[in-house]
This record gives structure tokens, sequence and C-alpha cells, in this order.
């Protein structure tokens, strides 16, 4: 079985943070499991389809439609105030720092940009966020489109480049860059952001026993207030872990559905 955080391994400090973690939790949880690499430029979905993952987070939405569904270990609960303690993100709708844009309608006309299509924070978030724009007789939004940026930080340089004139982040990921990576993150200023929706949780898509899923919740139940994880938490912007039911990732269906209203939304 393998552990791997890369959705929220922004940077090699913010990686080696929850490698530090995770391996305080196997060795707490008495779990012989290997925490493996998956770096950038290689797609998260081909980790996702993997039928070894032990620990590993997931997008919501490719999380709710897998069938059969992965067993729901926990949900980070990140730290900063704006989360108020609940296991929650939404996408940041962005622009360059020095876009005139004050608003996503100032952006119509342009070019828009997204990581990958079954991305919720990258992609169907913020096509949900733009359908009151839309009409089925009405044009584009925007003249240009440009996808497969595959990570947030690729929005940024896209932005920065002006390739597109607004993306979208998800938050938790840019909270995270604004703290390890500021000059980059500086570069883009959030003009708007989606509705909050539970935040991509850590999934088991192979056989885990019962006593090992109790021992690997208990473990990442007590990483909110172990001392030695002090620095860590502090790094990954991290206050814990929540243990939210399956059926609170069903809402990732409707909003599927919406964004899949019209062919092009853009």
């Amino acid at each position: 079985m393998i552990v791997n955080a890369r959705m929220y391994s922004v940077s090699p400090a913010v990686k080696a943070a929850w490698q530090e973690l995770f391996a305080w939790v196997l060795q707490q949880a008495r779990l012989d499991w290997t925490i493996v690499d998956h770096d950038f430029p290689a797609p998260l979905a081909t980790l996702w389809a993997r039928e070894d993952l032990g620990c590993a987070m997931m997008c919501g939405l490719p999380y709710s439609q897998r069938e059969p569904r992965p067993t729901l270990i926990a949900a980070p609960v990140p730290s900063p105030a704006r989360y108020a303690g609940q296991p929650i993100y939404w996408s940041d709708i962005v622009v360059r720092a020095d876009s005139p844009a004050r608003s996503i309608e100032e952006t119509f006309g342009g070019a828009v940009g997204y990581t990958v299509l079954d991305s919720m924070s990258g992609c169907v978030a913020l096509r949900r966020h733009l359908l009151p724009f839309r009409s089925p007789g009405s044009p584009a939004l925007y003249d240009k489109v440009v996808g497969d940026l595959i990570a947030g930080r690729r929005v940024i340089e896209a932005l920065d480049q002006r390739t597109i004139d607004l993306g979208a982040l998800d938050s938790y990921y840019h909270d995270l860059l604004a703290r390890h990576a500021p000059e980059l993150a500086a570069k883009v200023r959030v003009i708007a952001r989606t509705d909050p929706t539970p935040i991509p949780p850590l999934v088991a898509t192979g056989a885990v026993a019962a006593d090992e899923l109790d021992r690997l919740r208990n473990a990442l139940g007590r990483v909110e207030h172990e001392p030695a994880l002090a620095t860590v938490r502090d790094a990954l912007l991290l206050r814990g872990f929540a243990f939210p039911e399956a059926s609170d990732y069903d809402v990732f269906g409707p909003i599927a559905r919406a964004a899949a209203q019209y062919a092009s939304v853009w």
C-alpha cells in the first residue's frame, strides 16, 4: 500500500513536511506502507487510478464519481481563519496582480485558463461560477480557452505571461503558495471565489482491514495536538484532520452536472 500527498505539495519544503507527517502517522498506526513520489508533471489521474492507495489525497469530484467509491479515511482541516476550523475549500478566482479587472465581467472577451477538466478547484467550480453569465443563445464569454495547465503554479505562470486573463486556484493550495512561495503568489490577485465545498479527502483504493483503518484514523486524529508535529502543522497550515461521511461528497455530482450544462461554458 502507498501513501501520497501530491495535491498539496506546492514546494519541496511542503512535500517534505507532508512526508514527515505521514511517516509519523504510519509509525503510530503500525502500518508498513510506502510513501511514494508522484511529482508534477505526472497526471494526478494516474495516481488516483491505482488500486494500491492506502492513504492519498484525492479531489472530491473524482472521488465522488469513482465506482466503487474509495474508502474515505479523513479530510485535512486548514488552519487559516478563513476556513473556520472546517474541512472545506473553494476556488480563488484570480487575475494578474496588475490587471485592471476588478470583476469577472471585466475579463470577458479575453482568455480563461484551467488545470484539467476533472479538477473541481481548477476547472469545474469556475465553470459553474460562470453559469449565471450564460444563456443558451449568448455568445462565448471568452475568446480564448487555455487548458491542461495541470497545476496551480502553471495557472499563475500563464497569468503572469499574459497567456490568460482569468484562472482559478484551490484555496488551500493558494494559501500554501502564499506562505512558501510568496513571490509567486504575489503575481496574482483574487477577484472572486466560488462556494465552499468539502476539501479533497484522504482515501484508500486498496483493501484496508478494519483494524488498520481504525489505527490510521486514530493516528490522524492525534495530529492536531501532537507537540512533536507543531513545526510540521505550521508549515502545512494544518489544524488537523476531520472525519466526514462519504455522503458529504455527494454534492459534487450536481455541481458537475450544472457545470456541464452548456457544451462550452467559457
